[in-house]
């Protein structure tokens, strides 16, 4: 787009424009600031509400060689790249996985010199002490300090400067065209790094993939994510990656707010009990493998039940395994009356928790590790921690899919540089975080990897942008 006569001019010129203001868009504000460079970061939000997904996270998944004062034993590339492949069943870029990976073992380090503070994992969250570093105060602290540290080091922060116009000719980025409460202003830079995020908080965009189902979609994360920014950047000859139907989706509680629930409505107890649909049936495996390679996708199964509703069953037993969602459980004394409570039909609930019953072979529960609990002649089985559900009282979790991020993103190489259409790549043009993901996550996703993409290639990004706009 071009400049309009009622733009107000930005009196300066930066080396490197940073559209967002989540951990992405920081780390590479950061590194460019770092490598010289002049630096400006344009968030939507309020500062209050800044961050996007990044102020609901706990941690972030990096190789290591060896057990730290946070973590508890070593984490190797090959393991690492070995979990990546089987969660997105080989959907991915492997030069930029095997990249990423490689590149995460400094992060930590890195991470850590901007201010940022870790902690021993807690308790009941899907078992990651080893192979993730969780920050200290969770996100918004994370967030806190990174934005002390830009700051502090001369990056001008905008809120509520939303991006609405991008002035790309010839494949090389011109000016930012923002939108503030004063009116629209223009920002010329020397060099873009786009970090805004996906689409997922556009609910007609979501239809276009999904179809009328996504309507009853929850979204975990930030209103402000709508693909404005996304969708600019393919309009200006940004080639694509990822499919629009891919996404970090899980099972969250179903009376969670439609946008920003967060950490706290995400559910982790379904490999201690059975999911059932509106017609009281299980549909999958609860026990198929250890959580955190499998609790992302609990969304996508959820969302292909009848009014994407499921209920998470289990009993006395399994209360105090897992971390609760900020919604108390459903409780009752028997199934039947469980059944009444949750709208489901008694007499088929109770049978479908008999059958499940009666088909469990006993083992040594161990929740740690793949058990050897399991069912035996029951479809859908369940292969790991099987237990009977038959102590009082009885609980359950309602769940719809809930939505964290999308994968459709523009594509990108080992610069973090977006390539074009025409093949080759932009001249000053660079992506970091949930915008560029699916050049890593075709499907699929493990716990923690987000906050990986997101640091790894903004600090890529900040210090190719500011090597660019050196030159």
């Amino acid at each position: 787009m071009t400049a309009g006569d009622d733009l107000a001019h930005h009196p300066g010129s930066y080396d490197v424009v940073v559209v967002g203001g989540g951990n992405a868009a920081l780390c590479a504000a950061i590194a460019a600031r770092r490598a010289g460079a002049s630096v400006i970061v344009l968030e939507a939000a309020s500062k209050f509400y800044r961050g996007g997904n990044t102020r609901h996270t706990r941690n972030m998944r990096c190789a290591h060689d060896a057990a730290t004062a946070t973590l508890s034993g070593p984490y190797t590339e090959d393991e690492f790249w070995d979990d990546l492949l089987r969660v997105t069943e080989g959907q991915t870029n492997e030069q930029l996985a095997r990249m990423m990976i490689r590149e995460s073992k400094a992060m930590l380090d890195w991470i850590a010199e901007q201010g940022v503070r870790f902690q021993p994992s807690l308790g009941g969250t899907l078992s990651l002490g080893r192979t993730n570093s969780f920050f200290l105060g969770g996100g918004r602290a994370m967030l806190n300090a990174l934005y002390l540290t830009a700051e502090r080091l001369g990056v001008d922060v905008l809120y509520e400067s939303e991006v609405v116009g991008l002035e790309i000719e010839d494949d090389h980025f011109r000016a930012a065209i923002v939108q503030q409460s004063s009116g629209r202003m223009r920002i010329r830079g020397q060099a873009l790094v786009a970090a805004a995020g996906g689409f997922e908080s556009n609910i007609d965009r979501l239809v276009e993939g999904w179809g009328e189902i996504a309507r009853n979609f929850l979204i975990r994360g930030t209103p402000n994510n709508r693909g404005t920014v996304l969708d600019m950047l393919l309009g200006a000859g940004v080639d694509s990656t990822g499919d629009p139907t891919q996404c970090h989706a899980v099972a969250i509680d179903a009376r969670a707010p439609k946008f920003d629930g967060g950490i706290i409505t995400r559910l982790d107890c379904v490999v201690f009990g059975i999911v059932v649909n509106k017609d009281a049936l299980r549909f999958y495996d609860e026990g198929e493998d250890v959580w955190p390679k499998r609790y992302a996708i609990w969304g996508r199964l959820v969302a292909m039940q009848p009014d994407q509703i499921a209920y998470i069953i289990f009993d006395a037993k399994s209360a105090k395994l897992f971390m609760p969602s900020l919604y108390p459980a459903i409780e009752a004394a028997d199934i039947g009356e469980l059944a009444g409570k949750l709208g489901l039909d008694p007499d088929r609930l109770s049978a479908t928790v008999a059958q499940f019953n009666a088909s469990v072979r006993d083992g040594s529960f161990n929740p740690d590790i793949l058990d050897d609990c399991r069912t035996e002649n029951l479809t859908p089985p369940k292969s790991h921690w099987a237990r009977r559900i038959d102590t009082g009282p009885y609980y359950a979790y309602p769940v719809r899919p809930g939505i964290t991020f999308t994968y459709l993103g523009v594509r990108v190489d080992h610069e973090a540089k977006m390539i074009m259409k025409t093949g080759g790549p932009a001249d000053n043009m660079y992506a970091a975080g949930e915008i560029m993901a699916g050049n890593v996550l075709g499907r699929g996703y493990a716990a923690g990897i987000g906050m990986t993409i997101g640091s790894v290639f903004g600090r890529i990004a900040g210090r190719g942008a500011a090597r660019h706009a050196a030159q």
